[in-house]
């Protein structure tokens, strides 16, 4: 399964950057109409992509985006890629309607990522190969910090009187962070637990 990296036809670009309800300096005001309706084909197009989508539903209705980044070949923004949220209708063959929107980022004409939430359910392209584990999200966050901070994991391990092991099982997400552990990593990032607990989910005090 690969949702990231498909190439975008310059219909779907042009139905993903319209954004009437939005007014940006320089910009025509209305913007000339686009047809989005290639969205909803080109969503149940990546929705199939997914292996427990169920094939009975289908995005049956969308509304113009709006623009969560602007690319900066948009506007003159600097910001590399543009993500646009877009709601709508997920339906199946029967009277059942549910709430849909995605968030579809996307450089160029190459898709980088995709999420969708249909009701309260959130839907994208697993990390992990088919049968393991999710790795927790908590992983990607520290492996950036210390990577920008030049702190080896051996150091780290050190640092937070840790074994390397638990560090390296954190930094690949296959160990959840607890409120002791994150308590020793802030000191050793130099920052605020307070504000590590949060990245690693723990803010209403509990292990996640």
């Amino acid at each position: 399964m690969e949702i990231a990296n498909r190439t975008l036809t310059v219909d779907v670009i042009a139905a993903l950057t319209y954004w009437p309800g939005v007014i940006w300096g320089g910009q025509k005001n209305p913007p000339d109409p686009v047809d989005v309706a290639v969205l909803p084909p080109f969503f149940n197009e990546v929705l199939q992509d997914l292996p427990w989508w169920n094939r009975d539903w289908k995005v049956t209705h969308i509304e113009p985006g709006l623009p969560l980044e602007i690319g900066s070949d948009l506007h003159g923004h600097p910001a590399g890629f543009t993500e646009v949220s877009v709601p709508g209708t997920v339906g199946s063959g029967g009277d059942e309607r549910l709430p849909f929107v995605a968030k579809v980022g996307f450089a160029g004409d190459r898709l980088i990522r995709f999420q969708a939430k249909i009701g309260d359910v959130v839907l994208g392209p697993a990390v992990a190969p088919a049968g393991r584990l999710e790795p927790h999200p908590f992983a990607r966050v520290l492996t950036r910090l210390m990577n920008l901070r030049g702190i080896p994991v051996k150091v780290m391990a050190r640092e937070a009187a840790r074994s390397m092991s638990t560090i390296h099982m954190l930094r690949s997400g296959r160990l959840n962070p607890d409120p002791s552990l994150t308590q020793e990593i802030a000191k050793v990032l130099d920052m605020c637990e307070a504000d590590v607990r949060v990245i690693a989910g723990l803010e209403d005090g509990s292990a996640q």
